[in-house]
């Protein structure tokens, strides 16, 4: 479920030693699923570990999770890096803001946790979102940009580009991409 780099972990057991015995970590995701969620890891004291929690052992201690969090925690992973501006415990978390959802799920689920997961923290850089409206019968995933999305010059670039490729790589099952968005008005041009 978490991948625990061995830098991220020797950091953990310095951390630990410190605290009152038997005390790990604790791993969570705070408003999972939605675009506001945050991962965290605190300190566990052995009284707060809960049954329903799920204990991952590492060398020298357990990261704990608690049972609504780890969905959003799989394929998460901790490192604590080194460089010139000093060290800093990283953690990535690419399901926390939405669930992974199976390969075999309907397409209009993958397609959708594509977004969220891959296309949406690309266009968050720059201000925008992007929301699927639908799939045509004819295979057509209808597009509707937000935020600085709307209105940028760019945006046909980066639909047939880079949104375009990526949704047709890897949903074969798809025949393209159309905006449903009319970036000189503000509106839907689909409809």
């Amino acid at each position: 479920m978490i991948r625990i780099s061995e830098a991220a972990q020797a950091h953990f057991r310095k951390l630990l030693d410190k605290q009152e015995p038997d005390t790990n970590i604790r791993v969570f995701v705070v408003n999972p699923g939605t675009p506001t969620a945050e991962c965290g890891v605190s300190y566990c004291p052995p009284d707060a570990v809960e049954a329903s929690d799920i204990c991952l052992e590492f060398d020298g201690f357990d990261a704990v999770v608690d049972k609504d969090s780890a969905p959003f925690l799989e394929e998460a992973e901790i490192d604590f890096v080194t460089d010139q501006m000093g060290s800093q415990l990283t953690l990535k978390a690419p399901n926390a803001k939405t669930r992974r959802v199976a390969d075999d799920a309907p397409l209009i689920e993958r397609v959708n946790y594509m977004i969220d997961a891959e296309i949406n923290p690309q266009l968050a850089n720059h201000g925008g979102k992007v929301v699927l409206l639908e799939i045509t019968p004819a295979g057509k995933a209808v597009l509707q940009f937000g935020g600085g999305c709307n209105g940028c010059s760019m945006v046909d670039v980066t639909l047939k580009e880079g949104i375009e490729k990526q949704m047709l790589a890897q949903f074969p099952e798809l025949t393209g991409v159309m905006d449903a968005t009319e970036h000189h008005a503000g509106e839907h041009s689909y409809y």
